[in-house]
């Protein structure tokens, strides 16, 4: 008589290359869950070669499946070792999370479809739109300038794939909420309020904010020099003195200072 062979699939004790392949677990991974103590074959063969027993695999399987919920090895571990109400309370904890992870990625999902579904209806305002909403300043050679001078950057991509998914009416409101920004800043300017104090470097932060919100991540050294454009480029420094004269000087001075706050703040 034979002895019986330890890979047969009827044989109650698998090798562990026999393991592997019916869980689709590495031989490697087997190993370490044998070291760390997660996952140990109850016997060996002769040769000193690991066996696992039925209980063994089922035990394997379920550390599989906390380990593609996102467990760690330790959490894993107290789950094996936790009596049923324990495994329980430990799963409806992880389903709970990965629902909501599953909601993210359905929420991301939509804005990528949004986004998608713009660039291939051109669902984008037109230049006659933009004229009229932002006035007799615009120039389509704006869109080409910013394209040609940051289109390489993270900052245009961020921008292109937010804005590609606004409406007419998204457009209306980024418009409405620079326009109370401007305002605020002429407030100020007009009641002698300076630029360097706390409520002109107030506006100016939320201006960077209104950007970050509306358009991409802008650090408070991008503000700064953004804000240099409101006086160094005649079209910039003509919409802002088309809201008050010294405007422009005004914002580049607030945006500047309120810069600086940071930096004094965060050094």
């Amino acid at each position: 008589m034979t002895a019986p062979h330890q890979d047969r699939d009827d044989d109650p004790q698998l090798t562990v290359g026999r393991v592997a392949e019916l869980t689709g677990v590495s031989v490697r991974t087997l190993h370490h869950y044998d070291a760390v103590g997660l996952v140990r074959p109850s016997g060996r063969s002769a040769a000193g070669y690991r066996l696992y027993a039925p209980d063994d695999v089922e035990r394997l399987q379920a550390a599989v499946v906390y380990r593609r919920l996102g467990f760690s090895l330790e959490e894993v571990g107290a789950l094996l070792a936790a009596d049923g109400e324990g495994q329980v309370d430990h799963l409806r904890r992880q389903r709970d999370a990965v629902t909501a992870r599953l909601q993210e990625d359905a929420d991301l999902l939509a804005a990528i479809e949004r986004a998608l579904e713009a660039r291939m209806t051109g669902n984008q305002l037109t230049p006659a739109e933009q004229r009229e909403l932002f006035g007799e300043h615009f120039s389509e050679d704006y869109a080409a300038e910013a394209q040609q001078r940051w289109g390489d950057t993270d900052a245009w991509a961020q921008s292109q794939q937010r804005t590609a998914r606004y409406t007419r009416a998204d457009w209306q409101q980024v418009k409405a909420e620079g326009d109370a920004l401007n305002a605020a800043f002429a407030e100020l300017l007009a009641a002698g309020e300076p630029a360097d104090g706390t409520a002109a470097m107030d506006v100016a932060e939320r201006h960077r904010l209104h950007v970050c919100e509306r358009f991409y991540a802008m650090s408070h050294a991008m503000h700064r020099s953004v804000s240099q454009l409101y006086v160094d480029d005649p079209r910039f420094s003509a919409a802002y003195e088309g809201v008050a004269p010294g405007l422009a000087q005004y914002v580049r001075d607030a945006a500047h200072a309120n810069a600086a706050r940071h930096d004094a703040v965060e050094g």
